[in-house]
């Protein structure tokens, strides 16, 4: 069975998006960081279902959409799913990725 795995550079963003939403509600900040892990899950299930991130031709990275952020991640060889980052949909996203993979 494939198995996702959270990149170190995407468990920055996250605690990043925890940080920055804490500061005016901790709780707010857990639940959208819970949701966001929450719905990477359906990966497993469902590896194809983000959209493909063309500007990377070589490589399986796609793009799973969650309210305003872009989950990223890569679709490897033996099916597991690495997850590259998660950007808010205001960021440049090809500035990061192109950087990262």
């Amino acid at each position: 069975m494939a198995k996702i795995n959270w990149t170190a550079e995407a468990e920055k963003w996250l605690q990043e998006i925890y940080d920055y939403i804490a500061a005016d509600n901790p709780n707010a900040a857990a639940r959208t960081v819970d949701a966001i892990y929450d719905k990477a899950q359906i990966l497993l299930k469902f590896p194809k279902i983000g959209y493909r991130y063309e500007q990377i031709p070589e490589r399986e990275v796609r793009i799973l959409l969650y309210g305003h952020y872009r989950i990223s991640y890569l679709i490897k060889p033996n099916r597991d799913i690495d997850i590259l980052g998660v950007f808010h949909g205001a960021l440049d996203i090809t500035r990061y990725l192109f950087n990262d993979t």
